[in-house]
Order: structure tokens, then sequence, then C-alpha cells
């Protein structure tokens, strides 16, 4: 199975930046698509942003134009640039990969990180 572990979350002022960063590790693993969900308390996990193998990016109408998400793929690590963050941004970041195994990459599994907290302050 691939771990992932999310690090960066911080506490950080309205309108400051943070980057956000998610290690994956493991074995004869392909990674194919990964992502960022957050989950603030009383709502519901939601997407913040996602990209796939070959760099293609989505975002959540809340976050474009501030969020950017990149990956290095040579390293199994992916980002989310957070800039001009907002009251309404603090949360549990939790990032995923959907990978494959290289002797068997017909079958595609999940793995979730744990979570980092970003809380934003006044």
């Amino acid at each position: 199975q691939v771990q992932l572990v999310e690090s960066g979350g911080d506490l950080v002022q309205a309108g400051g930046s943070l980057t956000l960063t998610c290690a994956a590790s493991g074995s004869t693993y392909k990674i194919n698509d990964m992502g960022w969900y957050r989950q603030a308390p009383g709502l519901q996990r939601e997407l913040v942003a996602d990209i796939t193998a070959d760099g293609r990016t989505n975002y959540a109408d809340s976050v474009k134009e501030r969020f950017t998400i990149s990956r290095d793929n040579a390293k199994n690590t992916m980002y989310l640039q957070m800039n001009s963050l907002k009251f309404e941004d603090a949360a549990v970041y939790y990032c995923y990969a959907d990978y494959s195994y290289v002797d068997s990459p017909w079958a595609e599994y999940k793995s979730w990180g744990r979570g980092t907290q970003v809380t934003v302050s006044s």
C-alpha cells in the first residue's frame, strides 16, 4: 500500500500564504491522480484540487486563482501552494493518491493521508 504523509499545516494570518506537502512512499507502484480534500468542523469533506500524472489540474471554485496544486513525480510528492488565505480556508487538509502496482496496472487503489491542520487567524 502507498503511504501518504502531509506536512506544512500551520496557524497563519488571513491574507497569508502556506504550502502543504504530501509525500508518498511504498514500493513497486505507479501513482496516477493525486489531490487535496479539506474538512472543516461540522462540514463534509470537500475537494480542493486535484492533478493528473501528466499535470492537468482541477480546482474548486472557492480556491481558484488563490491555490496552486503541483507535483514532482520523481519525488512522489505533491504540493498545494495556498495564497490569500481566508477564514473559510481553515480546515484539516487531506491528500489522496490513486495508484496501481507495476505488475497489475489494471487495478487501481486509493490511499489517504492522515491530514494536516490549517488554521487562519485575524
